[in-house]
Parts: C-alpha cells; structure tokens; sequence
C-alpha cells in the first residue's frame, strides 16, 4: 500500500464524512422524504388518561367522514401477537419476571397517557385527526401511579390489578455475605440516596413507519427510521404477525438519530402492516413531536441508594446499592435488562472486592423506559462518580488521591471485577493525571478568585468512567467489486447520523488503494443485506470494522490472483493505486473495470469476525461551573475530556461522537426532565415545557485521547457512540457539589439542577442557618 494512501484514508485518518455532501443539501432520504405512490395517512387515537378502563362506542360516524378509508381497534387486529419483551432473565428466586401482555392496540383498559387505542386512516392527515375526534369513547378513569417508589407502597393503585403487585422483577448481582463482611470492618461508610431523572429521547427525526402488502406474493414491507431492521423483522413476524420471516421486508432510509430508542419493535408497526393488507393501498404514519413524548420510549428513572465502605487508609472495601428502576406501563423490548446490565459496571475504574447488588424493577402507569444512550452504564457510572466524592468528604481524603489510592492498576489486567466482568486493558490514573495537568487543576484558586468578582461561586468536579460495550457477538460484511470498477459494501449494522459509511470506507479504501467515494455502503434493507445486528451499544465499528477489513482483504486477494494472470507479474509485485493493480516500479496495469469484465464470476469478499468479550472505553471528564447564587443559574466553565478508545478509526468522527455525548450528559444534569403529575399526565410534554440543551449551555470543550487498544477486538478499538453521555453527568454534578458544599455545606443535589432547584437548596440552608 502506498504511503499516501494510507496517510490519507486509512484507520486513525482525520477522512471527512462521505455522508455530508447529501446532507448538507437536502438530499437525504428521511422516512418523511418516502411516500409509495398512492398512500394514505394513519394517525392514532390515544387515551387521555393514564388508568382505566375505556369503550369505544361508536366509529361509524368516524368512518363515513370525507377521506376516511379505515378505522382499526383492538378486536380488528386480535389475531396479533403481543409486542415482547426480549431482555427479562430469572429472578433471584428463580422465579419468571412479571411480563404484563401490550397488544399493539388497547384492549379496554390503559395503563398510561398515549396509550394507543385506535388508528384511522385517510386521504391525509387533517381527515385522519377530524375522524379521530370524532370517535365516541367511554372512559372511566381510576387511580394511577407515577413514582417508582410510590408505586411499591402498600395501598398503591395497581397498574396492572389482576398481578396483584407493581413489583415486575427483583434481580441480584454480586456475593452478599463477602459485602456484609466488608462493610462490618468498615472504618467508613459514605452513603448517597441518588435519582437519576427519566429522559425523553429527543431525536431529529421523530418515529415513523410505512406499511405495505403485496397481495401477489402475499409478503409485507414496513419502512421505518430503525436501528437495525433484521431484529425488527423477525421480532415483527415470529411475535406478532406470526409468519415467516421471509414474508417481512424492513427498509430503513437516512435516519435522523436514534439513541436506543428507535432499536425497538413499537405497536404502531405491526397496526400499519394490518391496514396496508386490509386496504391494499400503503399506510404512513408520521409521529409529531408532542406525540412521540407519550409513546417512545424513554429513558433512565433509577433511585438508587448507594453505599461504599472503606478502611482507615482509604481503601474501598465493599459496594453496596439498592437500585429501584422505574419501567413504566409495559417491559419494553430490553427494558429488563437496561438496569441489570448497568448494575454490572457499577463497581467502575476501582479495584473494590466484593459489591451486593438489589434490583427491582416497578411498573408505573407511565410510557415504558427502555435503553436509551449508554442504557444503564451511564446510571452506573454517575452513582459510583458521586459516590467517590462523597467518600472523599467524610474521610477528608483528597478526591484525587482517594482515586489514585483505588484505581484498578494495569499490571493488574485482565482484572475480574466483583460485577463479574473482565477488564483487558486500562491505563486509568494515565488518563485521570493527563486531564488534571491540561485543567490546570492546582491553579483553581485563582480562577475561583476571578468568579468571586463577578459574583459567582466557581465549582469543580471529575468523573473518571469505563463502561461496556460492543458486546459479544459478529456483524457479517461483504465488499463486491461492480462492472464499472466500483466497489459496494453489504453490512447489517445501520447508521443514525454516525458516519458508517465513512468509517467502512476508510477500511476499503485503504486495502484497494482507492478513495472512501469509491465505496458505496449498503444498509438498511433485509431484502439485500440478509443478516444483520444493527446498531447499539457502541457496537457498529467495533464489531462491523473487522469483518470489513476481512472482507476487504479476502477481495484484494482475489484482485491481485487475477491480476497475476492478466499482467504476467507474481502477485508479490503488484499494487494498488487508484482503481487499478499495477506492477510495482512500471506502468503497467488493469482497472478493476477490466478485472471484473475478466472474471467468470462476480468479484467479492466476505468476512464475519467473532468478539467473544465486550470492549471497555474509559476515560476523565472534568467539568468546572460558576453558580449565582442569587438566581440558582448553573454555567459551565470549561469542560476537559481525556479518554482511552483504544484504536481510533477517524478522529473527526470520534470527536463528533463524544461532544454529542456530552452535550446529552450536560442536558441530564442542568435541565432535561420527565415530570408526571398524581393523575398520571405528563407535565413536561412538549418543548415548552422539557428543556433542551442549546449551544449556549455548552463551552468549547477540550478532548484529547490516550488509548490503550484493546485486546478482546481484532483491531484493538474500543467503541465510542456511548462514551460522551457516561462520564459526563457524575463531572457535572460533582462540581455543582463542590461549589455548593464549600459555600453553603450543601453535600448533594440531584439532577437536574435547575436553577429553581440549585436556587432552592441554598435558600433553604440559608433558612436553616438563620434559624
């Protein structure tokens, strides 16, 4: 390979986004830029109240508006499987999670607002809304339930009456009797009770989906902005739909974020596909913002009270955390497992033996939480971040040193955590010195002093994170060389805005000598790309990238034996250089045209690699605020990242990925809040209401990276979609702590930290003080 070459597109090359051109000009193929010829809208119709039973009583005046072709209700599409939920395990007692049954429409009872339970289809949109006004409905509204911890009180309104329980689930993790044993030598105990706040996904592009049937072949085609559409499709057919996979098509176009939330299988899909086949004609729905507030799912809503026991030294000696996690009405596709998975990166960068973890899991009558950015690591990562610090004040221990004193050290990798996962590589007091020396962490004082004049009180906090991911598993790649020399990429993973068609270039291209525009990447179609995992938990390029280079080497191989052959030249002398195999040091050469004109079958290769272990980003976040005191406003200062993704593949892109991360992080902590009322209504329903973090809440941020590759990838990577939103929240808060503990003795406060909410807390000391 040419040095160029490599310098220019090859792993660790800055290449810009392929993607962007189309983009940038309005050429991208969003779920709303699709509409099949002849298509009619769908809306839905949703409960206005969060339980009770309901009756529809009449659609007949509803079917005979103008435009009206369809109204479906829950006996029209009966024969329907239930959507499942895919991530339950056995309890503690061995006994089955408590799965309540979500049909894709309501059957006489809802359990949350937005509970689907009807849709009507028309000519378009506004006829679809006028028809659903017009549908006659019961309701009979009963108590309700929000708060997890409300939900397990005795007397509590039941979501689901007939379990005679909202306790869903009750797992455990770690060895309790070491634990006991640990915290009764304890010299300390630092203890936190700790809420880590429900989240609406917020994406781009709101969720939308296209059903389709062909009566010919008698197979379906759902077009939908996913995150992978082979799950989708077999999750669809197999659960619901109940046929062979085969008879489901899933196409997914450009999609406009994702965030874990568009992984899952939602009721309204499996609704479209019945109407496509009953009418004959494409349905579409497009959801709008207010409604996908009430039917994405969402994210985090753990309490969790958190224990960490230490020996005079300093030594941590045991974890132990109660975690509460909030479900909401239904088990979501993962939801069961989002907590569980967390839970085991809850011991984090720290050598601590033994952990007792309990986790139950609560059913609320709220719109279901499931996986969203990070999906339960960053829950981990905060709990055990403030957790230290809070360490660090009863003992009196620098914060820094107390770090240092705990970290897991390199020479002890692979190291078996007490959660039961196995760390290969980390250098993390490396990463945690580098972040301290570029935040000028002893120079504090003096940029304390210069917030002082202006009025403000200067905090500063670190969250030194790893969490999994990549998880364990393979992602088949084939690279085919076409007619006009052109080479095309099939793989199953499916890009959200994270440039993949990029990243797998830079491999190919690299490997044929050509640039990443020679490379056309295609995804997001079970019909062409017949295997796939999709995209989640930071698995694209960790898992996909080693099956791409594989696949790219295994088609080099193939080019330079024919090449051999055509130019009379062993295949030792021969390179790639801009389309073509040429004999090194001469001008003689073939164009892939010409090889692939040359060849009796079509040119390709094919690679699927293994990972047998998931991969394990770390790094240190330092985040420094200024608070008024006489407002409660919280602005952020300067914001240090120094992480460890093992090998990079296009720093560009990294960087992209992790200022997103962030940024999400820092909504959590500042602003980003889901709120029910006591009847169940959703307060924060709109954005009105649910603040966004805007390019004003953020400072330019400082990332740098110091990688140790990874020994459990083929290619040493580690994986970094997650990263930015993990390390981020505990930096944040643990800075807002910081200023307010030495201002005001406040020693914790949950997020988000709102203005109103920081204003609150000091007044209230301030009270108590006067008192």
């Amino acid at each position: 390979m040419n040095d160029m070459t490599m310098a220019k597109f090859g792993v660790g090359a800055s290449a810009l986004r392929v993607e962007d051109q189309a983009f940038i000009t309005g050429h991208g193929r969003y779920l709303d830029d699709v509409t099949p010829a002849g298509s009619l809208t769908a809306v839905f119709l949703r409960s206005p109240i969060a339980a009770g039973a309901f009756k529809i009583t009449d659609t007949e005046a509803a079917k005979a508006m103008p435009g009206v072709h369809l109204v479906l209700t829950y006996d029209d599409i009966a024969h329907l499987g239930d959507l499942p939920c895919k991530g339950a395990r056995p309890q503690a007692d061995g006994s089955d999670t408590l799965i309540p049954p979500r049909p894709a429409l309501a059957n006489g009872h809802v359990r949350h607002v937005g509970d689907a339970v009807a849709m009507i289809v028309a000519d378009t949109a506004a006829q679809a809304n006028d028809a659903a006004e017009a549908i006659m409905v019961d309701w009979d509204a009963t108590a309700s339930v929000a708060d997890s911890l409300d939900a397990l009180k005795d007397g509590a309104p039941l979501v689901w009456p007939d379990f005679g329980t909202n306790h869903a689930f009750r797992y455990l993790q770690g060895s309790e009797a070491p634990t006991t044993e640990a915290f009764a030598k304890a010299k300390h105990v630092a203890k936190l009770d700790i809420m880590n706040n429900r989240l609406v996904a917020n994406f781009m592009e709101t969720r939308g989906a296209i059903g389709e049937f062909d009566a010919g072949t008698g197979r379906y085609t759902l077009t939908a902005g996913t995150q992978g559409g082979h799950m989708m499709r077999d999750i669809i057919a197999a659960d619901i739909l109940k046929i062979d996979a085969d008879r489901l098509r899933v196409v997914t176009p450009d999609v406009g974020g994702g965030f874990g939330t568009k992984i899952f299988v939602y009721p309204e899909y499996p609704v479209l596909l019945v109407a496509a086949e009953k009418l004959g004609k494409p349905v579409k729905w497009v959801c709008a913002r207010s409604e996908g507030f009430l039917s994405d799912t969402q994210g985090r809503d753990n309490h969790t009270t958190a224990e960490l026991a230490l020996d005079e030294n300093g030594k941590f000696l045991g974890l132990r955390c109660h975690l509460v996690a909030n479900m909401g009405a239904y088990l979501s596709q993962f939801s069961a497992f989002i907590p569980w998975v967390g839970i085991t990166m809850a011991p984090g960068v720290y050598d601590i033996p033994t952990m007792f973890v309990t986790i139950d899991g609560v059913l609320t009558n709220t719109v279901p939480v499931d996986a969203y950015r990070g999906a339960g690591r960053p829950e981990a990562a905060y709990t055990i971040e403030r957790l230290v610090d809070e360490a660090a004040r009863i003992t009196g221990i620098d914060r820094v040193e107390l770090r240092r004193r705990n970290f897991i050290k390199p020479e002890q990798m692979p190291y078996k955590t007490a959660a039961g996962r196995t760390y290969d590589t980390g250098e993390f007091n490396g990463h945690m010195t580098r972040a301290l020396d570029v935040a000028k962490w002893d120079e504090f004082a003096a940029r304390e002093a210069e917030s002082a004049k202006k009025g403000y009180w200067r905090g500063r906090g670190m969250a030194t994170y790893i969490e999994a991911c990549a998880f364990p598993g393979s992602e088949k790649a084939d690279v085919l060389l076409g007619d006009d020399g052109k080479i095309t990429l099939l793989i199953g993973t499916q890009s959200n805005g994270q440039g993949h068609a990029t990243a797998y270039a830079q491999v190919v291209a690299d490997e044929l000598g050509i640039t990443p525009s020679d490379v056309t990447m295609i995804q997001g179609d079970t019909d062409i790309v017949k295997t796939g995992g999709g995209t989640g938990g930071s698995r694209s390029i960790p898992i996909g990238l080693p099956s791409v280079e594989v696949a790219s080497e295994q088609l080099a191989e193939k080019l330079k034996a024919l090449a051999s052959d055509k130019l009379e030249a062993s295949a030792g002398d021969l390179e790639f250089a801009g389309g073509t195999v040429r004999v090194v040091g001469t001008d003689r050469s073939i164009s892939f045209a010409d090889l692939a004109a040359a060849s009796d079958t079509k040119l390709s290769g094919s690679g699927e690699v293994d990972q047998a272990e998931p991969t394990f980003p770390n790094g240190t976040h330092i985040c420094e605020v200024e608070i008024d005191p006489d407002t409660g406003n919280v602005g952020i200062a300067s914001y240090i990242i120094v992480d460890d993704f093992g090998v990079v593949v296009n720093p560009l892109l990294l960087a992209g990925q992790v200022h997103g991360g962030v940024v999400q992080g820092i909504g959590q902590a500042l602003m980003e809040n889901t709120i029910y009322d006591a009847e169940g209504q959703l307060q924060s329903g709109s954005f009105m209401d649910y603040a966004m973090p805007r390019a004003d809440n953020v400072p330019y941020f400082h990332f740098e990276t110091r990688n140790v590759p990874s020994t459990h990838n083929a290619m040493g990577i580690k994986g970094a979609g997650e990263a930015g939103s993990i390390g981020s929240c505990g930096s944040v808060m643990n800075a807002i702590v910081d200023a307010l503990s030495r201002h005001c003795g406040i020693t914790h406060i949950d997020m988000p930290a709102t203005p109103a909410a920081v204003w609150a807390a000091i007044n209230a000391t301030s009270r108590k003080a006067a008192e």
